[in-house]
């Protein structure tokens, strides 16, 4: 429990703030004891990350007050929060590719020799290695961020934090990109902070982190309170309740399978070789697989298996040295991107911001750039009708929340920028998607729209491809399931055979299942 008592760390009193065409929060009243683990819940869009921008001192709250540590404060900025002890890991990275884990772990920070005129590297680095090594990270502090994977990088965040001398630490979605041995890690280490008596903010779609993690919790829904509790007190029942308005019985289950003996993809022996570009990334061994008309395939592995370069050899964006591809029912050669696109194969990327997203474009933009072609006329002109058209067709289907389509895609919340992805690739009308990670950071009522729109393109007999880290996601929603350990296949397993300790063994313990 909280060993909250007497005054809070922070109260934050009758907060309010308005942007052009919308109003992020009402009224909002959040408070954080002592040495507490504080769960902030609430659909994308909610007003979470609004809130917490206000605590970061990235925005001044329109109205209210805040109260930090027994007095009144004005956070000027996030420097300014920074030097009071609240420090923000957002789930964005904010990191630095081409410096170091050293550089971006302790920059503007950075350890000096003695007399204070230079940096020193060897404390830098020794600094930055015993941080690592808490976290029982073991990579060269010295290796280049761009060099890792985003579950690495995530941990580097974290690391940074907890390089900081903090009071109040505030965690935006950090288990996101992890796996469950790293989690595992994280949520040792914030109890361990708690028993220091650092309070933490701890931001999750993943509803049984909170159970397990949290003293108390606070829901947002549409910009206002919509309740709290102390975890002892409440059930994920009741939290979804509060969070979408409704019952967890009443959110999506595939119950239909729709999958033909129609070969869409057959994959043969698909093999890379390491990428020196990407030092972390899973040299692939031999994998072969085949995915029908309307069927979903389940690819699971534990962060670092391979996942991710299966998605992105098939699609043509990283070079294979060994294995053929048949794609409906005739071999094919898929040199780029573009040749997977024009055969009718989407990618809905890990990482949207880096490798799916023009961030400065409108979400129109970025929705329909994959269906240009369908909407010109004469001397190639797009029709903007037809494109309005296209853009409110899947505002609705995929409730997308947006001010306009001319708004800035960046602007949007992370759940909403991930319905544009999807929503790009269905205006293609794919013969086969691969969907990887596709309900990353997405709150549990975008993840049940997700879930029913995978389910309903198997229905109209789109082949679907889907890698996901969270198990029960895998288990609720594959036709099939194949499993991936240090590039290689490990397990193949039919829908009536899936169990998570099935999948746990050939994830973790290379157990070949047939």
């Amino acid at each position: 429990m909280s060993q909250s008592n007497g005054t809070p760390m922070l109260a934050m009193r009758g907060i309010s703030k308005s942007f052009p065409g919308v109003k992020a929060l009402s009224d909002v009243t959040f408070t954080v004891g002592r040495g507490e683990i504080h769960g902030l819940l609430g659909e994308n869009g909610a007003g979470k990350s609004t809130l917490m921008k206000i605590l970061s001192g990235v925005y001044s709250p329109d109205a209210g007050d805040i109260l930090y540590d027994g007095a009144a404060v004005t956070i000027a900025s996030p420097h300014h929060a920074q030097q009071m002890g609240i420090v923000t890991i957002y789930q964005e990275f904010t990191l630095v590719p081409s410096l170091t884990i050293a550089e971006n772990v302790f920059i503007g920070r950075e350890p000096g020799m003695a007399g204070g005129a230079f940096m020193s590297w060897g404390k830098l680095r020794e600094q930055t290695r015993a941080i690592l090594q808490s976290l029982n990270i073991d990579i060269d502090p010295m290796t280049p961020v761009s060099a890792l994977s985003v579950a690495e990088q995530q941990m580097v965040e974290i690391a940074r934090a907890l390089s900081m001398q903090s009071k109040l630490i505030v965690m935006d979605e950090p288990t996101s990109a992890l796996s469950e041995s790293e989690v595992q890690q994280l949520l040792g280490i914030c109890r361990d902070l708690k028993a220091k008596g650092i309070s933490i903010i701890f931001i999750t779609h993943h509803l049984e982190e909170v159970i397990h993690l949290c003293d108390r919790l606070t829901v947002l829904r549409d910009g206002q309170n919509a309740g709290g509790a102390a975890v002892e007190d409440i059930t994920i029942d009741g939290i979804i309740q509060m969070m979408v308005g409704r019952s967890a019985s009443d959110l999506f289950k595939r119950t239909t399978a729709y999958a033909t003996d129609e070969v869409v993809m057959r994959v043969n022996g698909l093999t890379t070789a390491k990428n020196i570009n990407h030092l972390t990334a899973t040299a692939l061994h031999d994998v072969s697989f085949e995915v029908r008309r309307g069927e979903i395939l389940g690819i699971a592995g534990l962060v670092g298996a391979g996942r991710t370069e299966i998605a992105r050899a098939v699609f043509g964006a990283d070079k294979f040295i060994g294995g053929t591809v048949e794609f409906m029912g005739q071999p094919v050669t898929i040199h780029s991107p573009l040749d997977a696109i024009q055969l009718g194969i989407g990618l809905v990327p890990e990482d949207r911001k880096q490798q799916a997203l023009f961030l400065s474009l409108a979400t129109r933009e970025n929705l329909t750039i994959t269906a240009l072609g369908k909407m010109v006329r004469w001397l190639n002109f797009v029709r903007f009708d037809a494109e309005r058209a296209l853009v409110e067709r899947y505002r609705q289907a995929l409730n997308i929340r947006m001010f306009s389509p001319e708004q800035t895609i960046g602007n949007l919340s992370g759940g909403n920028q991930q319905k544009v992805v999807i929503a790009r690739w269905l205006a293609m009308e794919p013969k086969l998607l691969i969907v990887d990670e596709p309900t990353r950071g997405i709150d549990v009522a975008a993840k049940a729209e997700v879930h029913q729109l995978l389910d309903e393109l198997a229905s109209r007999g789109i082949a679907i491809v889907m890698i996901s880290s969270e198990l029960p996601e895998i288990i609720a929603m594959s036709d099939r399931v194949i499993t991936i350990r240090e590039g290689r296949l490990t397990g193949q397993f039919t829908r009536a055979e899936i169990t998570e300790e099935r999948l746990m063994g050939a994830m973790a313990l290379a157990m070949v299942t047939a």
